[in-house]
């Protein structure tokens, strides 16, 4: 998959199956939407695209705090392989004035020589969002593309959207995230050196910084899957600020790997978490956080049914 950071700079004048969207969490609609490109392009010997609107420079604008399900380094990852290219549209005042028909006939027929455009229900467009997909069907042929529309999926009763997504997240159900998203909520960043507490105390963790602009479940223990360098790990994971030996507010995600020996600092890798354990507390002493660490480790090897 090829990565482009601006609309100005896609240059390839192949016909395209493009998709058009926020895209934060890569959720199971989203990614209807991203194999429906896929198998278009594969198809038609055509380039798929999935064109994300970066919603930073709008934040930005209106002294919003970013709060999203996944970094664009996570949604490239996510989409690395699934189709030819991503490219992300930084959504600046600029951007925000073109008119809904300038989209269609500069970016979507200019820009993207577009054969097919795939997008859900509720796509809207242009300035003032006077586009959808009513006027997206009206310009087809005149501009030469055919227009699918995909339905929402839903789970039970509900439309799943980031929206409903964020709620569950901040309630702490991993479980009903993960059938949302399509796959568990998780974390990407580089290992950094901590204080080294936990070895001295037995039980030696990965330190990763959590991204400013990601929402962040619940503070407290999870059990957890770990990656390094391509390689799954079974463990537990602690979000917060470890209250107990610090006075920082900085926001880590603390893991402990049952079966890992090697050294992982200054590895990027990624962090699973499956289901809460308990809320981050601040404890009297040490010991007294050993011990509940050591009760969290023995429920952490019955949640994968390891041996003791």
């Amino acid at each position: 998959m090829q990565y482009i950071s601006l609309l100005s700079h896609y240059n390839d004048s192949r016909e395209t199956a493009v998709t058009f969207g926020k895209f934060d969490g890569l959720h199971r609609g989203h990614q209807i939407l991203a194999e429906k490109v896929r198998e278009l392009g594969e198809k038609e010997k055509m380039n798929s695209v999935v064109c994300s609107f970066d919603m930073h420079p709008l934040w930005e604008s209106k002294g919003i705090l970013p709060q999203v399900l996944m970094t664009g380094e996570e949604r490239r990852e996510h989409l690395e392989g699934k189709v030819d290219y991503l490219v992300e549209c930084p959504f600046t005042q600029e951007f925000r004035q073109i008119h809904a028909e300038d989209f269609i006939k500069n970016i979507i027929n200019g820009i993207f020589h577009a054969k097919y455009v795939v997008v859900g229900t509720d796509f809207q467009f242009g300035y003032e969002k006077h586009g959808d997909i009513h006027m997206l069907a009206d310009y087809a042929k005149r501009y030469g593309y055919e227009l699918l529309v995909m339905e929402k999926e839903r789970y039970k009763d509900r439309i799943i959207s980031s929206t409903y997504i964020k709620e569950v997240l901040k309630q702490g159900d991993m479980e009903l995230a993960k059938k949302l998203l399509g796959y568990a909520y998780s974390v990407s960043g580089r290992v950094e050196h901590g204080k080294q507490l936990g070895r001295t105390l037995g039980f030696p963790t990965l330190n990763v910084v959590w991204p400013h602009d990601k929402i962040v479940p619940p503070r407290g223990v999870y059990f957890s899957n770990v990656r390094i360098d391509g390689c799954w790990y079974h463990g537990i994971s602690n979000v917060g600020v470890k209250p107990t030996v610090s006075n920082e507010n900085k926001v880590l995600i603390e893991s402990f790997l049952f079966d890992f020996q090697g050294n992982a600092y200054g590895e990027e890798v990624t962090i699973e978490l499956l289901e809460f354990r308990r809320p981050e507390q601040k404890f009297e002493n040490i010991e007294e956080m050993k011990t509940c660490i050591d009760r969290d480790i023995e429920f952490g090897k019955h949640f994968f049914a390891l041996e003791r």
